[in-house]
């Protein structure tokens, strides 16, 4: 979570975070027409960063200087700006230029419940999210993070619209759900951020997703069509090619001598407060065409063999088993963006309803997000500097 003498600092007059959020404000002031929208949202970013309970409509506005909550409608409902430029052209931009490392870099895929009460706000349903480990009320968003040894920050978003929305003329029309949106699941919505990501050359050498999404051998060969390394948790149902046949993960599993499993720490990067782990890796086919081979790594608790996690991975043959567990580890570096963007910036306390309103929120509520992940580094890298000083001149003394 964010540094506390960052988060009292936002609002102080000529405070070195304040003066950086204006410039992060600069880089998308020229996209709101108006001066009205281009100075209210330097504010309603400074609310999404403030300490209010509740970052919806009235608690925001109040926070920012405003009697009432319509200048912030106007700004996430009619107000002229694309937020699919803010997020490309700046959101990622901004990532990347403080985040961004070929050697570390991943991208994350995964998704993230909103409950909700009513039928009104945009691709609400009853659908299962993990938010709440339940089929509840609620609209689901697929997210795109990035992580590297910089730290983390979400770098695209999508709004998953459910059959029964998308081929409902009535709630789409209400919703201002645009023509061209057609129903997509939530494999073609990652798909889709991957390949923006693809295109825009972000230095990522593997794609990580929880087991939603790496049960699909159609999202596994969509990457491998295209080289891209990846390492994905599977259900232990799902079944792969070893040794010339077909078996089933959770039947290797069983069958695996005691000195197979290893406690494994990841390449440079240690277990950073999570619980160790021991590991086991078994070969799969390889891909020489492409120089890449397959493996299925299996995770147990070190204090309770019984629990167990399973990954395939995919990426160029000579990659060691350390550096392998390190990137299955970093999946959890969106859980921890999750809890930040929603704890720290408010991303679920929005109050929209339509389709526009609410990729307009969420974008800024990632923009602010990337803002603290960002200055909580520098932070970070002064801290560390002023020791490295204070320790250079007592060696002096």
């Amino acid at each position: 979570m964010v540094h506390e003498e960052i988060a009292g600092q936002l609002f102080a007059a000529g405070g070195r975070w304040s003066h950086r959020l204006e410039e992060l404000h600069g880089r998308i002031a020229h996209r709101f027409a108006r001066s009205e929208a281009r100075e209210r949202v330097l504010r309603y970013l400074s609310g999404l960063l403030g300490r209010i309970e509740r970052k919806n409509g009235w608690q925001l506005a109040e926070a920012i200087g405003e009697t009432d909550p319509q200048g912030v409608q106007r700004l996430l409902n009619s107000a002229k700006w694309d937020a699919d430029l803010v997020r490309d052209d700046d959101l990622r931009a901004y990532v990347l230029e403080h985040l961004g490392d070929e050697d570390s870099g991943v991208l994350i895929v995964d998704d993230t419940g909103f409950l909700k009460k009513g039928e009104k706000s945009v691709g609400v349903a009853r659908q299962y999210t993990g938010t709440a480990g339940d089929t509840v009320n609620c609209q689901v968003g697929v997210f795109l993070a990035y992580a590297s040894s910089r730290g983390a920050a979400f770098v695209d978003r999508a709004l998953y619209l459910p059959e029964e929305w998308a081929q409902d003329t009535d709630r789409r029309t209400e919703a201002g759900v645009p023509e061209g949106v057609r129903f997509a699941n939530k494999l073609k919505l990652a798909k889709r951020m991957l390949k923006r990501a693809f295109e825009a050359e972000v230095p990522a050498s593997w794609v990580v997703a929880d087991s939603f999404y790496g049960r699909s051998h159609q999202f596994r060969s969509w990457l491998e069509k295209r080289g891209c390394p990846y390492a994905v948790m599977v259900p232990k149902t799902n079944a792969v090619r070893h040794r010339g046949r077909r078996k089933k993960i959770e039947q290797l599993a069983e069958r695996l001598p005691e000195d197979a499993w290893a406690l494994v720490t990841p390449d440079g990067e240690g277990l950073q407060g999570r619980r160790p782990w021991e590991w086991a890796c078994l070969e799969l086919c390889a891909d020489p065409g492409k120089g890449m081979q397959r493996w299925l790594l299996i995770r147990r608790g070190s204090e309770d063999p019984e629990d167990l996690a399973f990954y395939q991975t995919y990426g160029p043959r000579r990659t060691s088993l350390a550096e392998l567990v390190g990137v299955c580890q970093k999946r959890w570096k969106i859980e921890d963006c999750f809890a930040e963007v929603k704890g720290e910036a408010g991303l679920d306390h929005y109050e929209v309803r339509r389709w526009d309103a609410w990729h307009r929120y969420v974008t800024l509520g990632l923009l602010a997000h990337a803002f603290l992940v960002v200055a909580c580094s520098a932070a970070r890298d002064e801290q560390a500097s002023t020791k490295a000083g204070k320790k250079g001149e007592a060696s002096q003394i």
